[in-house]
């Protein structure tokens, strides 16, 4: 199986989910599971059906998070330079319409782009990896091509 790719700061965060899941939503599902059980028919009981789903939908998510964590390759961006690569924190500028942005180039289970964090596998960040300050980089999306200018490049 193949390494993934996550900050300290990713790993973290889905650490934290599992140990809520499994701490917290686990046991409160199974005691809502024996409550619903408790009111007869298990048939016709909403309740119960509701919380078998949840159970489900609770116990696929600790697989799948067991499953990255399991996984994982911390990579701490601190300790890396140079062209753009995972981890780098990237000031843009659109060249059309002058817009800066800034995003954070990570795995694609920590991606989340209100945040500014770019998944490393958007057509943005595959255009951004090997470049450097002052290049200008093309990217293709669903609403056209974009020109971006890359203004810096840190890794914090």
């Amino acid at each position: 199986m193949d390494k993934i790719p996550l900050t300290q700061a990713g790993f973290d965060k889905l650490d934290a989910e599992l140990k809520h899941l499994k701490s917290v939503e686990r046991p409160a599902i199974i005691r809502a599971i024996a409550e619903a059980r408790e009111h007869g028919d298990l048939s016709e009981n909403a309740e119960y059906h509701s919380a078998k789903e949840k159970q489900s939908f609770i116990e696929g998510r600790v697989k799948e998070l067991e499953g990255v964590i399991s996984l994982a390759d911390v990579i701490d961006p601190k300790k890396l330079s140079g062209t753009i690569k995972f981890g780098a924190t990237v000031a843009l500028v659109d060249e059309d319409t002058d817009e800066e942005k800034t995003y954070q180039i990570v795995g694609e289970y920590e991606a989340d782009i209100e945040s500014g964090k770019l998944n490393m596998k958007s057509p943005l960040s595959r255009a951004l990896i090997g470049k450097d300050e002052g290049d200008s980089v093309d990217v293709r999306t669903p609403g056209g091509t974009r020109s971006y200018e890359i203004l810096s490049i840190s890794y914090k």
